[in-house]
């Protein structure tokens, strides 16, 4: 629905109407516009077929009505972070329960979408679970971001799905650990304080340099652009680097888990 939004206001600026001279137009809000951009409303197909006419975009925008898919990949609040995240420069994740979704296996992120209270219906979680592997194409495109990734320990402990999804994880993080670019440090079990009490969270950084950050709870999430907020944080990732194994110990760790099982 928001790339739905987004060709939409790509199309109304080519054609060189603002929100406001667009509404006016049709005999709609600004706002409707607005939120329809914003990916916060629904295009209808009777106001698709409107703007295809007025704004010349050849049936693209009924097109793209007709074939919305009947689940959301994301919830609109977080729509705005995959699409920042695909284009990111720079990642920066600390994760405290559970492994970080750009390190998870099929299995284990299966597992984990399985475990939902209310659960989902079964074509939903499969939307959601092939998203979520699709969203791991950036580790592997041409020029990836730079990425970091600190995982408090008690998430890699967790038998997640079972032994066996256990171990492939393990085995998929130690992997993962090697690829160019890409940090992975564990903040042991055994810290008496760090700075990730709060709560897990992600920094990154866009292709124009803009710094953001974004946090997620049970019921909600919060994108973070204030840039003194923005500060806290990443100073509180900088000190939690710092609580953390070094690389090589994470990875010794993780060999240590794999020899456990």
């Amino acid at each position: 629905m928001r790339m739905l939004g987004v060709q939409l206001g790509t199309a109304r600026r080519a054609a060189g109407f603002t929100q406001r001279s667009l509404g006016e137009r049709l005999m709609i809000d600004e706002e409707t516009i607005a939120s329809i951009e914003q990916g916060r409303r629904p295009l209808k197909p009777d106001l698709a077929a409107s703007l295809d006419e007025l704004l010349g975009t050849k049936g693209m925008l009924s097109a793209g009505v007709a074939n919305l898919p009947e689940i959301d990949q994301f919830p609109l609040w977080a729509e705005l972070y995959v699409q920042h995240e695909r284009e990111a420069i720079s990642l920066s994740w600390y994760d405290a329960l559970v492994v970080p979704g750009l390190l998870q296996t099929e299995a284990y992120a299966r597992a984990l979408l399985s475990g939902r209270v209310p659960p989902y219906e079964d074509d939903e979680l499969e939307t959601k679970l092939a998203a979520r592997i699709g969203r791991q194409e950036l580790l592997h495109r041409k020029v990836p971001p730079t990425l970091s990734f600190v995982v408090w320990e008690p998430a890699l402990r967790m038998p997640t799905g079972g032994r066996e999804t256990h171990c492939e994880q393990l085995r998929h993080l130690h992997e993962q650990s090697r690829l160019p670019g890409l940090s992975l440090q564990v903040l042991p079990l055994d810290r008496t304080s760090h700075a990730g009490d709060a709560g897990s969270f992600t920094l990154l950084e866009t292709a124009d340099h803009q710094h953001l950050a974004y946090a997620e709870s049970q019921r909600g999430s919060q994108w973070v652009s204030d840039p003194n907020e923005v500060s806290i944080l990443a100073r509180k990732y900088a000190m939690l680097r710092t609580q953390a194994l070094t690389v090589e110990d994470s990875r010794s760790l993780l060999d240590r888990l794999l020899g456990e099982q």
